[in-house]
C-alpha cells in the first residue's frame, strides 16, 4: 500500500526532469491528494436532497474528450466549468483547461471542438488538471448536458490518476427538463437553448458549452420552482410517481 502511495504522489507531483522529484515537489501533490479526500469526506457527511433549489451551489460542466469510450483510450481533451448558486450563474467563478492527451485525436474531433494538436501537447497533463478541477467544485453539486458522457469520463480519469472512485452526485439537465417541460421533446443541447431562446455559439467548446448548459439550468431552476419543486427530492418523487 505504502509503495502505491509512493507512485501516486510521483505521478501527481510536476515533473523537472523524469524520474527526479524533489521533497516539496511530493509535498504538494500529497497535499493535493489529501484535498480530494477531504472533498470526498464531505461529501459523505451531507446530502443536498432536501436543501433549497434556491440556495443550492451547482458546478455547471463540460468535457470536450476524444471519444465516446474511456475504457478503449479516449481521454478527456478539455474541461469547462462555471459555479452557480440556485438559478444564479457566477459568472466570474469559472475553469478552463485543455489536457495534454496520451495519443493524438483524430482530425475530425479537433475540427469539431476547434483544438489544436499544438495547444493539446502544450497542456497539463490529466492528474493536474483533474486535481485543480476537483479543488475548484469543492462539495458543490454537478450538472451536465447529457451527464451520462460526464460521469463515464470523470469516473474513469479519477481512478486512473488518483486511485479515487468518483462520488459527486452529478444531475443531468433533463431531471429538471422532465418535469418543467414534459409535452417537449427536448434532446439536444441546441434543442433545449432553442426552446428557452438562449443563443447559441462556439459550439462543441468546453467552457462555451458549459455556459449553455448554466443558462438552460438556470431556467429549469426557475421555472421548476415556480411550479413547486423547492428541492431535489421534490423532483425525484415527482419523476418516480411518473413511473
Amino acid at each position: 500500500m505504502m509503495n502505491n502511495m509512493i507512485q501516486l504522489v510521483k505521478q501527481l507531483s510536476t515533473k523537472l526532469s523524469p524520474g527526479i522529484y524533489t521533497s516539496s515537489q511530493q509535498q504538494s501533490a500529497a497535499n493535493q491528494l489529501a484535498h480530494v479526500r477531504e472533498i470526498q469526506r464531505q461529501l459523505k457527511q451531507h446530502d443536498v436532497l432536501d436543501n433549497p433549489l434556491s440556495t443550492l451551489p451547482f458546478v455547471v460542466f463540460d468535457l470536450e474528450t476524444s471519444g465516446f469510450n474511456p475504457d478503449v483510450g479516449d481521454s478527456i481533451l478539455s474541461i469547462g466549468a462555471v459555479k452557480m448558486v440556485g438559478s444564479t450563474i457566477l459568472e466570474e467563478d469559472t475553469f478552463y483547461s485543455t489536457v495534454k492527451p496520451k495519443k493524438q485525436p483524430s482530425e475530425e474531433i479537433l475540427a469539431l471542438t476547434g483544438l489544436t494538436n499544438e495547444e493539446l501537447q502544450d497542456s497539463p497533463q490529466l492528474v493536474d488538471v483533474l486535481t485543480s478541477f476537483y479543488q475548484f467544485i469543492g462539495d458543490a453539486t454537478l450538472v451536465a448536458h447529457h451527464a451520462s458522457h460526464e460521469k463515464r469520463f470523470m469516473a474513469h480519469a479519477t481512478w486512473q490518476t488518483l486511485r479515487l472512485t468518483f462520488q459527486h452526485r452529478l444531475v443531468d439537465t433533463s431531471f429538471l427538463t422532465r418535469v418543467v417541460a414534459p409535452d417537449q421533446e427536448l434532446v439536444t443541447l441546441d434543442e433545449c437553448c432553442a426552446y428557452y431562446n438562449i443563443k447559441t455559439s462556439n459550439r462543441h467548446h468546453a467552457m462555451s458549452d458549459a455556459v449553455l448548459a448554466a443558462k438552460l439550468w438556470r431556467e429549469n431552476v426557475v421555472k421548476a420552482e415556480s411550479l413547486g419543486f423547492h428541492s431535489l427530492r421534490d423532483v425525484y418523487v415527482h419523476l418516480a410517481k411518473g413511473k
